[in-house]
């Protein structure tokens, strides 16, 4: 199987950064550093506020659950936020590529990153593996890094509450 390096870590962090919304510029900062990411300027206030909007657009990619529905979603994104592949060398940790012009603001910087990791990861694991937790209750994101792509609950508490209740629905019946 074909694995992604690129594309895990951005997705990991839109689902990070979705279900656990940033409260200021400088856990915004500190997360996306935590996630790798070498923010090209300082995070200010409007970024947060930026990046938090872009993000409730990216959940209606996270929720739909039909492929095409997906993709033309996801499409839109890419148009919007990503630009022609380019290779760089900017901190000298060897070439790579990225998929926005070189000066841009963090905001849209953020917003690339996890538009293009999304991509990525879809097409290179399958579009089913990002989704919703399916556990009741529950409105979790969740990107399916998983060897067998059957992932379909947030964490393993809220598949272990599942699988609970349907035990206890079966005997009860």
């Amino acid at each position: 199987m074909h694995y992604n390096h690129y594309g895990r870590e951005p997705v990991l962090l839109g689902v990070d950064l979705l279900n656990d919304p940033c409260s200021s510029a400088a856990e915004l900062k500190r997360r996306c550093t935590a996630a790798g990411l070498v923010l090209s300027s300082p995070v200010s206030d409007g970024d947060l506020a930026s990046v938090t909007a872009f993000l409730g657009r990216w959940r209606a990619v996270v929720q739909c659950s039909v492929r095409t529905e997906r993709a033309a979603l996801l499409n839109v994104l890419l148009a919007e936020y990503a630009s022609a592949p380019r290779l760089t060398d900017h901190v000298g940790d060897g070439w790579h590529l990225h998929f926005r012009d070189p000066e841009v603001a963090t905001d849209r910087q953020i917003a690339a990153l996890i538009t293009v990791g999304t991509a990525l990861h879809l097409t290179g694991l399958g579009m089913d593996r990002l989704g919703v937790c399916e556990a009741d209750g529950c409105s979790r994101a969740y990107a399916d890094i998983s060897r067998n792509g059957r992932q379909r609950f947030c964490s393993p508490a809220c598949a272990n509450r599942s699988a609970v209740r349907r035990h206890r629905a079966s005997r009860a019946s």
